[in-house]
């Protein structure tokens, strides 16, 4: 889906900078979404008739570095809005996606383990926050945007399947021209969330969600600038993504015994540490020291000892773990679930299905929305209450 940006004027005649109070069309507190809660409505003002907004881009543009995205020269959204009284773009976009349907849902699909029972195996949901929580530490310490960052970390898996990367494989191999979850990401933030209108994201991320995926085989740095995203914070997500997948990932698989630390590559422990903690702090520390020595013009870097370990925990990961037979053996099950939902629920759309999607785009497109929405726990319910006959209760006459 291409990205098109659409850069609203930022400056009066004559060059001055626009600090004019842009109100919000909404007259009370009543007309506020999720997304508007907490802010004022009308046009706050701080000493000077700068609005609030303005005051914290202003904050922004004395403390971000050089290189940093600004809120206020951000490309623009999709469609053209009135800005928000107090929030800058990016801590806007942040709150939509933190209050959007796609983003609960990551509370019930799979991370690696399909639907654990124990408390503490991670989910998408949990995933999300530990990028987050990585992105924006990184962010901070080279005084990047770090709501830029945290809108970013917290929209990219917004299009994951149920059953994990099983379900994308599903789906893959189902739609004509394929699937990928980053590119479902990115048409539910412009099109599936809130009635088929959007949440009308920044330009800058949109672009971070875009490009924040590697696969199997792809580094999380040194790639072709037209691969990568265009803001430095789009750059640091996409590595938190794969920090925190690799150790959260070690952590549950042995949680779960299907592998035993102590096999863990030797010289991948020995550059980044044992306990994920360590490994995390080793590579947190090698990004922001590395990407630092490359001022003034900088670039998002990591050493080659520390990369290349990282790289070899990921193939281990994919060896030991994710095309792991005992692990990956109630995938399965998975396929098979999606693969019979996939034919059922096109024999009729009109009961599933969205119909403006099936007119404007075709069945197959209606039907990867459907099924790349659905949670783990919704999907096994769908199949069992269209597949599976329920046990047989004989009336008696009283």
């Amino acid at each position: 889906m291409a990205l098109r940006p659409r850069r609203a004027p930022r400056d009066l005649p004559g060059g001055q900078p626009d600090t004019r109070c842009r109100p919000s069309p909404v007259t009370s507190t009543r007309d506020l979404s999720n997304e508007h809660v907490g802010a004022a409505v009308g046009c706050a003002r701080a000493p000077g008739s700068v609005s609030i907004r303005a005051d914290l881009e202003a904050r922004e543009a004395e403390y971000l570095a050089p290189y940093a995205a600004r809120s206020r020269d951000s490309q623009g959204r999709l469609r053209a809005e009135s800005e928000d009284p107090i929030r800058p773009a990016f801590q806007r976009d942040r709150d939509r996606i933190v209050h959007s349907k796609a983003f609960r849902r990551l509370k019930h699909k799979t991370q690696v383990f399909f639907a654990p029972t124990g408390d503490h195996y991670r989910t998408r949901l949990t995933h999300t926050l530990e990028v987050s929580q990585i992105a924006r530490t990184v962010a901070k310490v080279l005084r990047l945007n770090d709501e830029l960052t945290e809108a970013i970390a917290l929209g990219h898996d917004l299009g994951h399947t149920p059953f994990g990367h099983a379900g994308e494989s599903v789906l893959n191999a189902l739609m004509p021209g394929g699937f990928s979850h980053y590119e479902q990401s990115l048409r539910i933030v412009d099109v599936l969330e809130q009635e088929r209108r959007g949440l009308n994201l920044t330009w800058e991320v949109r672009d971070g969600i875009a490009k924040h995926s590697k696969g199997k085989d792809g580094a999380p740095i040194g790639i072709r600038p037209s691969l990568r995203a265009a803001t430095l914070e789009g750059q640091v997500a996409r590595v938190a993504d794969l920090v925190a997948y690799v150790n959260h990932d070690i952590d549950d698989a042995a949680r779960a015994g299907v592998l035993n630390t102590a096999d863990l590559p030797d010289e991948a422990v020995e550059v980044l540490g044992r306990s994920s903690s360590e490994r995390i702090g080793t590579l947190v520390a090698d990004v922001v020291e590395r990407t630092l020595e490359t001022r003034p013009d900088i670039e998002l870097r990591m050493s080659d000892e520390v990369l290349a370990a990282l790289l070899d925990l990921r193939t281990f990961l994919f060896d030991a773990v994710y095309e792991n037979q005992v692990a990956t053996a109630e995938f399965k099950k998975a396929e098979g679930i999606l693969g019979g939902l996939w034919e059922r629920v096109r024999q009729e759309p009109e009961a599933f299905l969205d119909l403006r999607t099936v007119r404007e785009e075709g069945i197959d497109a209606a039907s990867r929305d459907f099924l790349a929405g659905m949670t783990d726990r919704f999907a096994v319910g769908l199949y069992e209450r269209l597949f599976i006959p329920k046990p047989w209760a004989r009336t008696t006459r009283l």
